[in-house]
């Protein structure tokens, strides 16, 4: 329970920057023609057992705006690297010459953009109801303390507008993010 308005702000805020850190990583996965080594993030290789992330057992650098190259630091590794990376479906097929793994970026068709405009509004909605939820116990605690007479009438109407507004801020920081997204990907 909240003892002042300014904490439930602040509770609302730390939640709303959550579902927009969450948006903004879920994006710098998705690959826009362009190499981005975030997308090498969530692959996983089964190393001695345990499954470690790739970026902790490789130097991962873009030489060029379309390829990645992955140098992996031992070579012991190297074949169960390979599958972790085919097996991840990034829709790359890497290349290697025994040393290092290259993954080339094609340029993606008209069609394939619009795919992913599609997921990154998929992406963008998700967490928009995400947000709203954190409106919602907002809102139910802002009732809870109205009913504990920690706020009057005319305090719980000026939480609950300050609550809408801190959303809608949020939420155009979202409508932001995806217009940017949405620009990067459909430039070719």
């Amino acid at each position: 329970m909240f003892e002042t308005e300014n904490e439930l702000y602040q509770e609302l805020k730390n939640g709303l920057n959550k579902a927009e850190e969450h948006l903004a990583n879920e994006y710098a996965t998705i690959r826009a023609g362009r190499a981005n080594p975030k997308i090498l993030d969530r692959v996983l290789v089964n190393y001695y057992g345990s499954m470690t992330p790739l970026n902790q057992m490789a130097n991962i650098t873009v030489p060029d705006p379309r390829c990645l190259l992955i140098n992996v630091w031992d070579m012991s590794a190297f074949k169960d690297v390979l599958k972790a990376i085919n097996e991840a479906n990034l829709g790359l097929a890497p290349s290697d010459d025994g040393k290092s793994i290259r993954l080339t970026f094609p340029v993606p068709t008209e069609e394939r953009r619009k795919e992913l405009v599609k997921q990154a509004k998929a992406l963008l909605e998700e967490a928009k109801v995400s947000m709203r939820n954190e409106r919602r116990d907002a809102m139910d605690a802002i009732k809870e303390m109205k009913k504990e007479n920690i706020l009057t009438e005319d305090s719980q109407k000026n939480a609950e507008k300050e609550v809408q507004k801190i959303l809608d801020n949020a939420t155009k920081n979202l409508d932001e993010m995806f217009a940017e997204k949405e620009k990067e990907i459909m430039s070719v």
